[in-house]
């Protein structure tokens, strides 16, 4: 039977594996990235973002645990002012791993352990290649709002939009 066997050892003792687990999440927060194996990586995800999440609480209590954890003052006062106001509208996800391949001497599978980008950081998708609705489109996608309301006035206002972003649209491909 395995009870109260979770976690990884790592191959070391638990003061030498919780040593190396705060150095690494100190680096982490000072340069943004962090090259380590696999399995180091996924160790160190867990605790980088509870570090986080006491940031984004912000009281003293947090910043005193956050600081008893870390090994550097001045990263522990940038990751609750500066690195803090990236994740503020984000539920979770800081961090990033991605593998990178293997190691030349050993053979062990490497990692790179992210912070987000601040763009990707407030939860919005990337939009790729999103292209402006034709005249016929916007006709299309403003028909249910009419029927719905089903008075002159809004049907008189859908299309005067669609024939603006058409006469938009025209001036545009001249333009090119």
């Amino acid at each position: 039977m395995r009870h109260r066997k979770a976690g990884k050892e790592l191959s070391r003792n638990t003061s030498h594996r919780r040593a190396m687990l705060r150095n690494m999440v100190t680096s982490l927060f000072k340069y943004e990235q962090l090259e380590t194996t696999d399995t180091k990586a996924k160790a160190i995800r867990p605790v980088a973002e509870k570090m986080i999440t006491l940031a984004k609480r912000g009281d003293l209590h947090a910043r005193r645990q956050a600081l008893s954890y870390m090994q550097d003052k001045a990263v522990t006062h940038r990751l609750f002012e500066d690195i803090k106001e990236r994740f503020l509208d984000r539920q979770g996800g800081y961090v990033r791993i991605v593998k990178k391949g293997f190691r030349k001497g050993d053979g062990a599978p490497v990692s790179v352990v992210q912070l987000l980008p601040a763009d990707e950081g407030n939860g919005e998708k990337k939009k790729k290649g999103k292209k402006k609705k034709t005249g016929k489109e916007v006709k299309k996608a403003a028909a249910p709002v009419a029927k719905e309301k089903k008075t002159p006035e809004v049907k008189e206002v859908v299309d005067t939009a669609a024939a603006e972003e058409a006469s938009e649209e025209r001036k545009e491909k001249e333009e090119a």
